[in-house]
């Protein structure tokens, strides 16, 4: 019976020791609220690298004109129709041009490509195509283009080359191509809407040599070709001289 005084003190002491840490923890908020809204979950922001640039929206010294546009030849954006002063330039230029016209009686249906290496000579070469029921052509050239610039919209000029005629005749006639040699002369006008933009009409004679059947003997014919159409420029290189 004596033990249990000392065990009872024992329990006391022993309580009376741990309730300072009850007494703090139940000082302790127990409303969570508070702490759900001092929390920050959110993702934590992660910068990018400075070596990192945004991706450009438009090519270094490209303007946008006022009407939102961006122009390739900034001298347009004013005036459409625009024409630079002086002789025109044609050194180092390429041109595309369409066009359609006649090959004697057969409509002609013709595309060309062009270089000038300075400002009066160019090299041309392009292919036409004459359609047909019994028969169809093709006309291949190689062709110089001499020219002397003057300062105004209309540029005339002269060619001259050569050429090969292939003809493919239709299912309906027993015959086999035929490729003649020729050779191709004359001149034509181009009228500048712009610098860039021309109308192109051309007038040339094509000589072509054929044969005889069953002979050796080469004979020429020769057809009228007519032809209008565009003629699209490019500059090489930035400014060229004229």
């Amino acid at each position: 019976m004596s033990a249990h005084p000392f065990v009872i003190g024992a329990l006391l002491a022993s309580v009376a020791f741990a309730s300072p840490a009850f007494a703090e923890e139940s000082e302790a908020p127990t409303d969570t609220s508070d702490v759900a809204e001092s929390a920050d979950f959110s993702a934590p922001s992660i910068a990018a690298p400075a070596d990192e640039a945004p991706l450009p929206t438009s090519v270094p010294g490209d303007v946008p004109h006022a009407d939102g546009l961006v122009y390739l030849n900034p001298t347009l954006a004013e005036n459409t129709w625009h024409m630079e002063p002086g002789p025109k330039r044609y050194a180092k230029r390429l041109a595309f041009s369409p066009a359609y016209g006649t090959l004697g009686t057969n409509e002609l249906y013709g595309f060309r490509f062009s270089y000038n290496p300075n400002a009066w000579l160019g090299w041309e070469a392009g292919v036409a195509h004459t359609p047909g029921e019994s028969v169809h052509a093709l006309l291949h050239t190689f062709s110089a283009i001499l020219r002397y610039p003057i300062p105004w919209r209309v540029q005339p000029y002269v060619t001259g080359g050569y050429g090969m005629l292939m003809v493919y005749p239709s299912g309906s006639i027993n015959a086999d191509p035929v490729t003649d040699n020729a050779l191709v002369a004359g001149g034509g006008l181009e009228l500048f809407l712009r610098d860039d933009v021309a109308i192109r009409a051309e007038l040339k004679q094509a000589t072509v040599f054929g044969g005889v059947k069953g002979s050796d003997e080469t004979v020429t014919y020769g057809y009228r070709e007519a032809t209008v159409g565009f003629a699209f420029y490019r500059t090489l290189g930035g400014d060229a001289s004229r």
